[in-house]
Formats: structure tokens, C-alpha cells, sequence
């Protein structure tokens, strides 16, 4: 440990102990009497119970001049009048570049089982108020994400943030998977928020494998976790990547999911007696939401960036419920993966036409606009007569863009199409779209 982070820790110590007593829990809500005066929401607390071990847990709110907290952990051994410390300083986090390659839980601690992290000499808090706009750079230039359909059709800028929007199993992970190893960026933050605990290593060993993990953070917090640790493994992933972008490096910060960072707090919305409006989400679900996601984005002049990417499980593939609404409104674009095009093997199923990235089309070069508005006008063709074709209602002749339409659509779905391992650059994308496109044109 450096002497900066030595200083760090020393500073973090509290110097003078106030506590309370457990008062009642009711569910997972702790009450507690105490000094309340000396309290704020947001604190931690630390409860020594029976049993020997220790339970941290955040004040979340105040009633009749007791402190309301959740724990980050199992209640066994709580009971009435067990010691709890408050603690003067609120979650931090001390990141450095010896974390790439590592994984760790929502507390900043390591599971792989490699040993201990090497801390930096800077904490940063978990929940830092995103920079200012007017500190804000614009976003660069455009991002090679080596999957042709998005590089092409949704191409994403240094320090946008996208929405992925997807039902379950549609094939979400496999394409965070293939973003996070051949996204062109210096470090990826990738987040695992709510996620099953068996998909974990299979994320990690088959689909990042060696080469995207050696360059990548990981945060896991499991569905099994507390609510608390959920909420808090967003908020770590974020601090983690504002340190890296601070530190000059091109940052892709990834999170599955947001909808399970928004169930997470509607669980301690509802705990504190919150009233549920939009489909039982309470109002701070749609004050945190934004709150986190514009700390991504692109950093102050001279310093790195932070491009997110943010995966939201739509229930019932209703793009429409209130987080994936909430959601579009706030990111700079959205890519949207249907369960129609996975059920006929198209892979990653991603909708072009319902897709759409806020930074085309400034970012795409002037040459190849007239390519890419035939290509979708083509692609909507056929979307708009699929189903009299595929009734054998349509007769061939009737109209020679539809029948263009009808020629190139196999060979549209097969350039949309893209295997696991496969990459491709934006340049080959627009090169091998354009000669579809001429090909199908020079038709009579």
C-alpha cells in the first residue's frame, strides 16, 4: 500500500464512536434508537450481533426520531438491543490499476480468489453527483464495437450511452459479451447487477474469456444478494470507471441490468413506506435512475471518457413499462433485441429499424448516408408486406421496390447476422452494406 492510501485509510477511521440499539425489525427494516441528531441518510452502521459477526447497513430514512436502516446482508443474529456504530464516512471506494483483471463483490472486495486488491491513494464515494454539463466535452468520434449491425445501423460515439432493451433469453449477455471484448477502448467496467449466480463464471470464462477479462473489472452482486447490495454494485461500477477516466483512459462502463438496479430500490422504497405509483415503482426509482446514469458519458477537457452501455429487461418484451420508458428518455439511443428474429436464428437479434443512435447521422461519414437510408427503406419494405409474402398474397411484379425488397432481404439478414468470435470494423460494415445495396439496385 502506497503512503497516499495509507493516509486514505488512517482518515477513514472514525475518532470518536457513536452507537445505538436495535430498537424493532420489522421484514428487512431495522429501527434504531439513538443520537439521531448525529445521523444522515445514507450512513452506515455496523451491528454486532449475538452470534459474533458484524452486519453493516445504511440509514435509508427517519420515523418519530429513529433511524431506519436495511442491511447489506443476512438478518440472522439480530436481535432487540444489539449495539449498533454509526459511522462517520459514507461507502468509498479506492480504485487503481492493479484491479484490471479482477472480480469483485458491490463492497470493493475481491471473489476471485487471487488475493487482495492493491488500493489507490483516492477514494471515491459511490454516490458521486454526476460533472456538470457545462465541464462536459461533446462525445468524439465514432467507436468501433466490432458488431457489424450496430456499427453500422446504431453507431455509438466515445461517451454515449446506449439502452440495450430486451426480453429474457433473447441474448442480451451474449451480446455484452462480444461489445465488451472487441469494443475499441482502453478498460472495460463491466457490472453484473441481480444476476443469476450460475451465469456468473459462464459470463466470465466462456464469453469474456482471458482477453476481454484482462483488461476489464468485474462487479457481481447476485439475485440472491441483499437489495442493498444490488443497488450498490451500479454504483461501485461507476466510481470504478470514473477513476479510470480520470486517469485519461477510454472507459466502456456496461451494466445488466438497470431494471433489476430499479427493482433493487423499489424493494427499499417500498421498505421505508414509499407509495407505489408507476406499476409499483416508487417516485426515488425515476430520481436515482438519472442520477446514475449521467455520471457516464464524456469527461472534462483533457481526461477520458466514459461510453456506457445498459442492458434493461423489458417485462413481458414491453418496451413500453415504466423503467424501459423512463430509461430511453434519459440515454443518448437505444437497441432493441426482439424474440421474433431470435426465434428464427438470427443472431445478435437486434431490431435496425426500431434501434436508433441520437448521434447519427453527425458521425457517419456524408458518402454513406444514401446507402444506409436504402437499406432501411428496403429492410421497412419488406417489414411493411411481410405478411402477404409470407401468405403467397403479394404477386411478384406488382411493384419492383418490393420486389428488390424481397431479393436482398436473405442477404440482409445474413449481414445482420454475426457469430460470437466474429468482428468487424465500421469501415468492412459499410463496404460489404453498400455492395447489397448496389447489387440489388442494378436489378430490373
Amino acid at each position: 500500500m502506497s503512503m497516499k492510501a495509507l493516509i486514505s485509510a488512517i482518515e477513514a477511521i472514525d475518532d470518536v464512536e457513536v452507537f445505538g440499539r436495535v430498537k424493532s425489525v420489522q421484514g428487512l427494516l431495522i429501527e434504531i434508537v439513538g443520537p439521531v441528531r448525529e445521523l444522515r441518510v445514507g450512513g452506515r452502521v455496523t451491528i454486532e450481533a449475538t452470534d459474533g459477526h458484524y452486519l453493516a447497513a445504511e440509514i435509508i430514512g427517519f420515523r418519530d426520531g429513529h433511524a431506519l436502516c436495511l442491511p447489506f446482508g443476512e438478518l440472522g443474529g439480530v436481535r432487540l438491543g444489539c449495539k449498533a456504530v454509526f459511522r462517520r464516512h459514507d461507502g468509498a471506494v479506492n480504485p487503481s490499476h492493479g484491479w484490471l483483471g479482477r472480480v469483485i463483490n458491490a463492497n470493493g472486495e475481491p471473489i476471485d480468489g487471487l488475493g487482495p486488491l492493491p488500493m489507490g491513494a483516492t477514494p471515491y464515494p459511490l454516490r458521486q453527483s454526476p460533472l456538470a454539463a457545462h465541464d462536459r466535452t461533446r462525445v468524439g468520434e465514432p467507436i468501433e464495437l466490432g458488431v457489424r449491425c450496430l456499427n453500422t445501423f446504431a453507431t455509438m460515439c466515445e461517451g454515449q450511452r446506449m439502452g440495450i432493451f430486451a426480453g429474457s433469453g433473447v441474448g442480451k449477455s451474449v451480446l455484452m459479451s462480444m461489445l465488451a471484448r472487441n469494443t475499441d477502448v482502453d478498460v472495460s467496467v463491466i457490472g453484473l447487477i441481480g444476476e443469476r449466480g450460475r451465469e456468473v463464471h459462464e459470463f466470465i470464462q466462456e464469453y469474456l474469456g482471458e482477453e476481454g477479462l484482462a483488461r476489464a473489472v468485474v462487479v457481481v452482486a447476485t439475485s440472491d444478494e441483499a437489495a442493498l447490495m444490488r443497488r450498490q454494485a451500479a454504483y461501485i461500477s461507476m466510481s470504478i470507471a470514473e477513476y479510470f477516466r480520470d486517469s485519461g483512459q477510454r472507459v466502456l462502463c456496461m451494466m445488466d441490468s438497470l431494471t433489476r438496479f430499479a427493482m433493487a430500490q423499489r424493494e427499499i422504497g417500498l421498505a421505508i413506506g414509499e407509495p407505489p405509483t408507476a406499476k409499483g415503482y416508487p417516485p426515488t426509482v425515476f430520481t436515482e435512475l438519472p442520477r446514475l446514469l449521467e455520471r457516464a458519458g464524456p469527461g472534462k477537457p483533457n481526461s477520458g471518457s466514459i461510453t456506457g452501455l445498459f442492458t434493461v429487461l423489458v417485462e413481458g418484451d414491453d418496451h413500453n413499462e415504466p423503467i424501459a420508458d423512463a430509461v430511453r428518455g434519459i440515454l443518448d439511443g437505444h437497441i432493441v433485441m426482439e424474440r421474433g428474429i431470435a426465434e428464427r436464428g438470427r443472431y445478435p437479434a437486434v431490431n435496425v429499424l426500431r434501434s436508433i443512435s441520437r448521434t447519427m447521422p453527425g458521425c457517419v461519414p456524408e458518402e454513406v448516408r444514401p446507402t444506409l437510408s436504402r437499406a432501411r427503406e428496403l429492410m421497412s419494405i419488406f417489414s411493411d408486406m411481410e405478411e402477404l409474402i409470407r401468405l403467397g398474397a403479394y404477386r411478384k411484379g406488382s411493384d419492383p421496390n418490393v420486389d428488390r425488397a424481397i431479393a436482398i432481404y436473405p442477404k440482409l439478414e445474413a449481414f445482420l447476422g454475426q457469430q460470437r468470435d466474429e468482428t468487424t470494423t465500421i469501415a468492412e460494415g459499410y463496404a460489404m452494406l453498400a455492395g447489397l445495396i448496389a447489387e440489388a439496385d442494378a436489378r430490373d
